[in-house]
């Protein structure tokens, strides 16, 4: 009994002793736990913030992205953004209790502790996910001791500041995978060519294995030690019951990839821009859409291959409905010193040759002094010193302003901008946004009807956007976060004034959509006007459906000229191609507006059946305004009609004098100097009066007419 009490005495005394010891033990881990946090200041999570700027399309994808300031490769990146695959056989190889420890798991420390005495060295770490963080963080990288504790005392820290996504999403962001590879993003761009959002099996697996060893596993290098390691990952994750056996073996049969890849440089001109005007943007979201923009580089480079070893080419996609810029390609290989291809053309000021014909016309027609059926006389004429000839040296004769335009007559062009007047045509594109570049010093002169001014490919879509919403021009969006605002200020506050009417935008869009197309294309499925400058230095088209505006340019960026360079044939078919890749189906154009005057050239008013260059444009610009109205009858009105010979009186307000009136299209009375006439009738039923003015503006109601039953 004596001997019971004495051994159940020492045992409480050991006991006491061992609880003494672990109690002093963990205080004293406690203490130095805190000496060394002090020591070591906050975790540095700021280094996460150092990523590769990117510049990311309309769904957030890659367009191009550069090194950090130390030549890494490293791009932000969330749990969201990777594969589940991945993360499934990550947490089986590295750290299966990740979401339950609190920065250090114990069995795994235990088991690193027991192998440690066993082989007098370190042979696991024990390390869980938020310790390699901290190890990343602090770029601490030898194995000893003091390492580990001062991981384990970064651990704590990062868990009680940070959530277990923001844990995984630095080592995510940080994780070395070989080279300058760093992060998972960067990593499968690299390897595999592709986001990491899906991922294969093997994919996944190689990735989860290359930041144990970057250096001695990099596949590009060392394709056999990936292979290993690979199979291990692929091992663990069998034994963990993340994957079967038949899945391993799939994934373990999977090539492993002998070399980099190029990270994309889509855009490159437009991300360089960016890059430049704010560097500390790091992630920028911007309108483009990555796919299609890769579809027009591809493009743009297939067409200038077959044109020339030194020509270039530049093109623009815009959503007009929006604005947004959905391509913007600067030229057509940005590598390639023959074709200058570091330049970008879409912001080079170049002559548009005869792509600005359709807004001369455009503005003729809501000044009232044409007409698309008005004749005109195409022959040789001067302008003072000014003797410009048609660019293919002959002459037509007598043609309507509808031909003139189709088939890009010079003489036309410039007679009508002569009426219009330069410096008033010059001045509403300004008003409207587009800004033409004139050599200093100089005056609009007629020579900006044949593209002897300057203007950038992103202002001809402007432009050109414009016109294809009915003459209201619309800023061009790049940044997406800014769309809303944007939005907001079109609506409300417009910033620029329209630059054609919808029934002068309605008229030159009908007229563009009958030009003849390249071979093999369909006529009337765009609306496109194609220019070429003087010496063949610039070949230009521009076209719009009802939602897609595109504009083509091809030349060299060095401004000399290429012998047999046209519009016609070196840019429209890039322009149709490039509808084409947009999409296979067109959007319908507008409806047209009400006030269109759709009648043949000899049911015109007089002073719009044959174009006098001797009549100018009015000088102010009230134009839009005032348009002509009928104020009596009122439309859907009855009129009584007391005998057969009565006489109604028709009224009228605003226009421009002389009017003509109709019923149901047939003339009642031609070049009337007032708003007032009667009109001696025995029609009887319903009947469709109009009236139009001399800018060809117009407006109808619809009365009836009866007798007065006795």
């Amino acid at each position: 009994m004596a001997g019971r009490k004495q051994q159940l005495r020492c045992a409480l005394v050991v006991s006491a002793a061992v609880l003494s010891l672990g109690i002093a033990a963990l205080s004293g881990l406690f203490y130095f736990g805190l000496q060394e946090a002090r020591r070591l200041g906050p975790p540095p999570i700021a280094l996460a913030d150092s990523v590769s700027p990117a510049l990311l399309d309309r769904d957030g994808k890659l367009l191009r992205a550069f090194t950090t300031p130390d030549g890494r490769w490293r791009l932000a990146v969330e749990a969201g953004d990777v594969d589940q695959n991945y993360l499934k056989l990550l947490f089986a190889f590295e750290d299966r209790r990740f979401h339950s420890h609190g920065g250090v798991d114990p069995l795994a420390m235990a088991r690193a502790a027991w192998q440690f005495v066993q082989n007098r060295r370190i042979v696991s770490g024990g390390s869980t996910l938020t310790m390699q963080v901290a190890r990343l963080l602090d770029r601490r990288y030898y194995k000893s001791v003091r390492s580990k504790f001062q991981q384990i005392v970064r651990a704590l820290q990062l868990e009680s500041e940070l959530s277990k996504d923001q844990i995984l999403g630095l080592y995510l962001t940080l994780a070395p995978f070989g080279g300058n590879i760093e992060g998972v993003r960067a990593a499968a761009l690299a390897y595999f060519g592709k986001e990491p959002q899906r991922l294969s099996l093997g994919e996944a697996a190689l990735l989860v294995a290359l930041p144990q060893s970057p250096e001695g596993r990099r596949p590009d290098r060392y394709g056999s030690a990936a292979r290993l390691a690979r199979a291990r990952v692929l091992a663990r994750a069998v034994s963990a019951g993340v994957i079967s056996a038949p899945e391993s073996k799939r994934a373990d049969a999977e090539a492993i990839p002998n070399r980099r890849k190029e990270f994309p440089k889509l855009a490159a001109h437009y991300a360089e821009a960016i890059l430049k005007a704010d560097p500390k943007r790091l992630n920028r979201r911007v309108s483009l859409d990555r796919s299609l923009q890769s579809r027009m580089e591809a493009l743009t480079r297939q067409h200038t291959k077959a044109l020339g070893k030194r020509l270039s080419a530049a093109l623009m996609v815009v959503d007009h409905t929006t604005g947004e810029v959905l391509a913007r390609v600067g030229s057509s290989d940005y590598f390639n010193r023959d074709r200058f291809g570091a330049i970008d053309m879409t912001t080079a000021v170049r002559s548009p040759g005869s792509a600005l014909k359709p807004f001369i016309y455009g503005m003729a027609f809501d000044h009232g002094i044409a007409h698309p059926e008005t004749l005109i006389e195409d022959k040789p004429s001067r302008f003072g010193t000014y003797a410009p000839k048609n660019f293919d040296k002959t002459y037509r004769g007598t043609v309507t302003l509808t031909e003139a335009l189709s088939k890009s007559l010079n003489i036309p062009a410039v007679k009508v901008l002569d009426a219009v007047g330069p410096g008033r045509f010059v001045g509403r594109l300004l008003q409207g946004g587009t800004t033409l570049q004139l050599p200093n010093g100089a005056e609009p002169s007629l020579a900006v009807a044949l593209g002897g001014v300057g203007i950038t490919l992103e202002e001809m879509a402007q432009l050109y956007s414009a016109l294809a919403r009915g003459g209201r021009p619309v800023e061009l969006v790049h940044d997406l976060p800014d769309r809303a605002e944007a939005q907001f200020h079109r609506t409300l506050q417009p910033k620029h004034k329209s630059i054609l009417s919808p029934k002068a935008a309605y008229y030159i869009a009908s007229i563009l959509r009958q030009a003849p197309p390249p071979p093999n294309a369909r006529r009337g499925s765009i609306a496109y006007k194609t220019g070429t400058s003087y010496g063949h230095r610039d070949a230009w088209a521009a076209g719009f459906d009802g939602r897609h505006t595109i504009v083509v340019w091809i030349g060299r960026p060095d401004a000399v000229s290429t012998p047999g360079l046209l519009g016609r044939t070196a840019a429209a078919p890039i322009l149709f191609d490039a509808f084409a890749r947009v999409s296979s189906r067109r959007t319908r154009f507008a409806p047209p507006p009400k006030d269109i005057l759709a009648v043949s050239g000899a049911d015109l008013p007089e002073p719009l059946k044959r174009f006098d260059r001797r009549i100018s444009a009015p000088q102010t610009g009230a134009y839009l305004n005032d348009p002509i109205r009928i104020s009596f009858p009122p439309d859907r009105s009855e009129l009584e009609a007391l005998s057969a010979d009565h006489a109604i009186v028709l009224k009228s307000k605003g226009g421009a004098l002389p009017l003509t009136w109709f019923a149901d299209r047939a003339p009642i009375v031609t070049g009337s100097r007032g708003h007032q006439i009667v009109w001696p009738t025995q029609r009887r039923g319903f009947v469709r009066i109009s009236v139009t003015d001399a800018r060809g503006d117009t407006d109808s109601v619809v009365v009836r007419l009866r007798s007065v039953s006795n």
